[in-house]
């Protein structure tokens, strides 16, 4: 699927980057481009990480259209990463997270169509469904954008599709590497609310994910991962007991924005979505501005249907959880250090 193929990765240089980026290197592609405006990281993932000469490091920002179209010239294929993704962050700046998660988005996807890539897979959150805080509205109106877009493309040159998951373990800014500083500096545990629940996937799967997305996607998809969940609090006890500390949790409570649990398909999406095992594919409503079918026409089956959630998914207890927490290189490494 990858061989002799040029990607490009918007943002490139967070943890989704780094590790799509090692992935592709062991699928024989020509050229991966990481597209970034962050010259430390770039060059912190040049000099540590990435001795390998297809791999090619291009400073720009999707806010500016000019630059991100330059870096795809040529280009086969585009995992658009690259966003604002901190819940707090995105409160107290919203139009910065509209100027990257929207019209950043909006220029990547203009910018593909116009170079005629062959394919585009953006990166979406769990906090698109049902969206209370400003980074979870803007990624749902990259979803809107990018299927707009999809709906009028007629030469079927370029193909637009998306993932929507959940929180990703130990990427940037998630919970997990705070809680394990937290528990070798031998201070509380910092808990917003003990009973939040939260899916829970590897950095592995998130790019199984995409790699699903790329060979099953047609214009305006949406793949979701089926993943497990937890709470926030048996999270915490996981650690405190992987790694044999008796620190105590200090409930602080629910910060900026934040929710009890997480939705990743809506009971709506649900009622049309395709099952695919361990996926679900959410088509894009293929309607046009055609007003009467939304007033004549329903759908029965939407009452069938209850929203997939953090709640109503798989859970896992603690000892599940600790296994889960023992495959990632990550975690690992920190017990080893200890």
């Amino acid at each position: 699927m990858y061989k002799n193929k040029i990607i490009v990765i918007t943002g490139g240089t967070g943890s989704f980057g780094k590790t799509v980026t090692k992935h592709l290197l062991c699928n024989d592609v020509k050229e991966i481009r990481i597209f970034s405006r962050d010259e430390t990281k770039q060059d912190a993932l040049r000099t540590k990480h990435m001795h390998d000469s297809r791999v090619k490091f291009y400073i720009g920002d999707i806010r500016d259209y000019d630059s991100i179209y330059a870096a795809l010239n040529g280009v086969d294929y585009v995992f658009h990463a690259a966003a604002l993704k901190q819940v707090p962050s995105c409160e107290f700046f919203p139009m910065q997270a509209v100027k990257t998660n929207i019209i950043g988005s909006d220029n990547v996807i203009r910018a593909s169509i116009a170079q005629e890539v062959s394919k585009v897979v953006c990166l979406s959150t769990d906090k698109a469904v049902y969206p209370i805080n400003a980074m979870g509205v803007s990624k749902a109106m990259m979803e809107k954008v990018a299927q707009s877009h999809a709906r009028q493309i007629t030469n079927g040159k370029t193909v637009i599709c998306s993932v929507r998951y959940g929180n990703v373990m130990y990427s940037r800014g998630s919970v997990i590497p705070r809680f394990i500083e937290q528990i070798k500096d031998k201070i509380p545990i910092t808990i917003t609310e003990p009973t939040m629940t939260r899916f829970l996937m590897a950095l592995p799967e998130a790019v199984d994910l995409v790699d699903y997305a790329f060979q099953h996607g047609q214009q305006g998809d949406i793949f979701i991962k089926k993943s497990p969940a937890c709470t926030v609090g048996d999270l915490a006890l996981a650690l405190v007991e992987l790694f044999k500390s008796d620190v105590e949790s200090r409930v602080i409570g629910i910060r900026h924005g934040e929710k009890i649990y997480e939705t990743l398909a809506s009971k709506e999406e649900l009622a049309t979505a395709e099952d695919m095992g361990d996926y679900y594919r959410v088509k894009m409503d293929n309607r046009d501005l055609n007003y009467e079918r939304f007033f004549t026409d329903g759908n029965e089956n939407e009452i069938k249907f209850d929203d997939y959630h953090s709640h109503n998914t798989t859970q896992l207890d603690v000892e599940q959880i600790k296994v889960l927490l023992l495959t990632l290189p990550e975690v690992r490494w920190e017990l080893e250090s200890v």
